[in-house]
């Protein structure tokens, strides 16, 4: 699964998703300038590396993008959408945290805490968006 197949010239990438949740608030983030899909919302998380489990590697992308430990819950949902520039297959989580303190701004433009209700009032990459249906059915 780590290693990325080929689609039509285009590469598939297994990304790994938090819903990660602290004082009932979640975290989203918003992608930086200069990125494919740059000041679009996102969940966070990154790409699968060869030898890791999808939650060692959500666990991993938190540490290293904002020094942030959480803890991987269970598989909510996996998704697909394909970009001119790869396949996705968007694979995620629940996670919580016992702190929502973040040290390091340097993937993103910024993070918010947010109520989940208040989802759909950010404009999230188009991958991002039967997560956010899935999250509204059980509102």
């Amino acid at each position: 699964m780590a290693e990325p197949k080929k689609n039509n010239n285009k590469p598939i990438k297994h990304v790994a998703a938090g819903l990660i949740m602290c004082d009932g608030l979640l975290l989203i983030a918003q992608r930086k300038h200069g990125k494919d899909l740059e000041y679009k919302w996102e969940f966070p998380g990154g790409k699968l590396e060869e030898g890791e489990t999808l939650e060692q590697c959500l666990a991993r992308e938190l540490m290293e993008e904002m020094q942030l430990k959480i803890y991987v819950r269970e598989h909510f949902i996996t998704t697909e959408y394909e970009y001119d520039f790869a396949k996705i297959i968007l694979h995620t989580y629940w996670a919580t945290c016992k702190s929502k303190d973040i040290q390091v701004v340097c993937e993103h433009e910024q993070y918010k805490w947010i109520d989940p209700k208040d989802l759909p009032m950010y404009d999230f990459a188009p991958a991002d968006k039967d997560i956010i249906q899935a999250i509204m059915g059980l509102l």
